[in-house]
């Protein structure tokens, strides 16, 4: 009896093990919302435990992204024969991430999902006059990059990890011990990565609790603005910007293109990881849309690396939301700099759980607003990664399409007879 016992007690324990990080983030933030309404006030015992998780966060964004940057340019290795195409497709993502930016922002401006909330509107940034675009432009530029290390200038980072990236691939075999450095790097930066989000499901515990205690439960309301709008602005960024993009350019039906992706936007829907959903993005390119062989194993394995159009949409939504939440007003040179941290953050947006969370706090950063604002959308993430992988897959097929009908590689007749 006793041994039946102890399985019991152990399946029960075990439970817990079995969820996966996003459920287990979701639980984190019914319980805190509960919690935080029936203790009120005193829910801020908990504070401490979600700024360690906010610390851990901030600990991990400036070599993340660094390490991750790096790795995905050093990823375009034959520079010489692939030249051509590799400048095409990192243009084709640029361009198409910077078009889904504004759409997040138009709707988060649109819709108003903070507006109202109040959590802290004492805490305004101080806006003063902005620097002009070249001065931002050569700000960009590390005249020291230990120092931008140290000082957490992001952007700098960013734009210093492109380089050093470009110039091992330049150097060519002598490099590739420090290719594999950075690989091994990664590798270990994704594992500690796993170790920060586990305790997430808490870190969301004790900053909703925290944070429902002292406004209440009204402060949840608005997130199904926020998910509405990320949807829509997925759609809208499918529609008009990939499909009009495969209509005007190539002068192909984007019917088709969606009919010959969708098994891929399947995977990625229900994964919501780009990565695991590459072999089926790769075999619905070549056998569904006609791209050929060489042009798909180049641009789509790329794409899952620096084509992140979907979380940037969300980035820019979810900032705007969180600025409207704390009664923070934002001019066009905070607009302006989310765009660029959110181009440039969404090329090293690591591919694993929990990136898109903290290359937000990336974002939050660069225009000083507070981080503790992640809470809010921490718990409707899963909700929210389900659109925005999709539609990162959606677009790396799209450009590769792209890419195949400029360089004469794509067969029109698998396209129109395999996607119809």
């Amino acid at each position: 009896m006793s041994t039946l016992t102890a399985q019991v007690k152990m399946k029960d324990v075990n439970w817990w093990k079995r969820l996966q990080v996003w459920q287990k983030v979701l639980i984190g933030l019914i319980l805190g919302a509960a919690t935080g309404f029936l203790l009120g006030g005193n829910a801020a015992v908990l504070h401490p435990i979600g700024k360690a998780f906010i610390a851990a966060i901030k600990m991990l964004v400036v070599p993340l992204i660094f390490i991750s940057l790096v790795c995905g340019v050093t990823a375009i290795k034959d520079v010489t024969r692939m030249g051509r195409i590799g400048i095409k497709t990192f243009v084709a993502y640029i361009v198409t991430t910077a078009i889904a930016i504004p759409i997040g922002l138009i709707l988060a401006i649109w819709l108003e999902p903070g507006v109202g909330m109040d959590l802290g509107s004492a805490t305004a940034i101080d806006v003063k006059s902005p620097p002009s675009i070249v001065d931002t432009l050569l700000n960009i530029i590390p005249t020291n990059p230990f120092a931008s290390f140290a000082n957490g200038d992001v952007l700098q980072i960013i734009l210093f990890a492109i380089f050093l990236g470009i110039a091992i691939n330049l150097v060519g075999e002598k490099a590739d011990p420090v290719r594999k450095v950075f690989d091994a790097f990664a590798d270990v930066m994704y594992k500690l990565t796993d170790l920060v989000i586990a305790f997430a499901p808490y870190g969301v515990f004790a900053l909703i609790a925290t944070t429902t205690g002292q406004y209440g439960l009204e402060v949840l309301l608005p997130l199904g603005k926020v998910i509405l709008g990320v949807y829509l602005g997925c759609i809208i960024h499918a529609v008009v910007t990939l499909g009009g993009g495969l209509a005007l350019l190539a002068r192909l039906n984007p019917i088709m293109f969606f009919k010959g992706i969708f098994e891929a936007q399947l995977v990625a829907f229900s994964t919501t990881t780009a990565a695991g959903t590459l072999p089926v993005t790769m075999s619905c390119a070549r056998d569904n849309l006609g791209v050929s062989k060489d042009i798909a194993s180049f641009v789509l394995p790329v794409g899952t690396t620096i084509n992140l159009d979907g979380t940037a949409l969300y980035q820019a939504l979810t900032a705007v939301f969180i600025a409207q939440a704390y009664g923070i007003d934002l001019g066009m040179a905070e607009y302006g700099m989310i765009l660029l941290t959110a181009i440039l953050a969404s090329i090293g947006t690591a591919s694993v759980p929990g990136g898109g969370l903290i290359v937000l706090s990336l974002v939050l950063s660069s225009v000083g607003l507070p981080l503790e604002g992640i809470a809010l959308v921490a718990g409707i993430d899963r909700i929210l990664d389900m659109a925005r992988t999709t539609i990162n897959v959606t677009g790396d097929a799209a450009v590769s399409v792209l890419i195949a009908h400029s360089e004469g590689e794509l067969d029109k007749d698998i396209y129109y007879k395999k996607a119809g």
